[in-house]
């Protein structure tokens, strides 16, 4: 039986959702969707076609916000975590930050026409970012894993650089939120908090799926580079 965190593959599904709300994001990206009445985690999984293993490796992850477990030695399915993570990048960018956009375009017409304008822009230039970096993962990285998968890499993957990328991204969307919290004054603060909230949420959700990609999907990768390498 598969439990190394507090959930296992016999609890249900429908306890986990209702004890950590946060987890609907993971069934979506995990393609799994709602109506799975009284079934278990480990039944769900099934019917879906989804690693049990992984989904609990990442419910227990996303869980774990001390980042004390070690993760890196787990087995996890490569072939579920880049579906997981495409999926991740898909609600992102087709989702979730065209709807914020939209939400602070809305928050900004009554204030300050040059700082809005200047806040909107520094926007756009994060969500590009947030583009080129996943575009640069669809295109180069996720590739690779499949030669590695399939035994014909042709050259090692540098997580070092991968986990730079990151970094970069996260502190952009960091200091956008402190320039509105700090220099943007409005007498009506509702719209503005509820974008402020999202912003918040999104940046939560951005460092959850990077801190996947770092502690599960490029440790899974070495793991299985040097096992190529020790195969004849």
């Amino acid at each position: 039986m598969y439990k190394l965190g507090k959930y296992k593959e016999t609890d249900r599904l429908c306890d986990l959702i209702t004890e950590h709300y946060k987890m609907l994001l993971v069934l979506s990206r995990f393609g799994i969707a709602l109506g799975f009445g009284d079934k278990t985690i480990g039944e769900v999984c099934a019917e879906n076609g989804v690693d049990t293993g992984t989904f609990l490796t990442v419910v227990d992850l996303l869980l774990d916000t001390d980042e004390i477990l070690d993760f890196g030695r787990r087995h996890v399915s490569l072939e579920a975590l880049v579906a997981y993570l495409q999926r991740s990048h898909d609600y992102f960018l087709s989702f979730r930050l065209p709807s914020i956009r939209a939400k602070l375009a809305s928050a900004l017409e009554a204030g300050n026409h040059d700082l809005a304008k200047a806040i909107l822009h520094y926007f756009d230039e994060y969500v590009a970012e947030v583009h080129r970096h996943m575009a640069h993962e669809e295109q180069i990285l996720f590739p690779y894993i499949q030669k590695v998968r399939s035994g014909k890499p042709r050259q090692r993957y540098s997580s070092a650089v991968f986990s730079k990328q990151h970094d970069q991204v996260e502190a952009r969307l960091s200091e956008l939120k402190n320039i509105i919290i700090k220099y943007y004054p409005v007498k009506s603060t509702n719209e503005i908090s509820s974008v402020l909230f999202d912003i918040f949420a999104c940046e939560q959700d951005l460092a959850s799926h990077n801190a996947i990609e770092n502690r599960l999907l490029v440790p899974a990768v070495q793991a299985l580079e040097a096992q190529r390498k020790q195969t004849p």
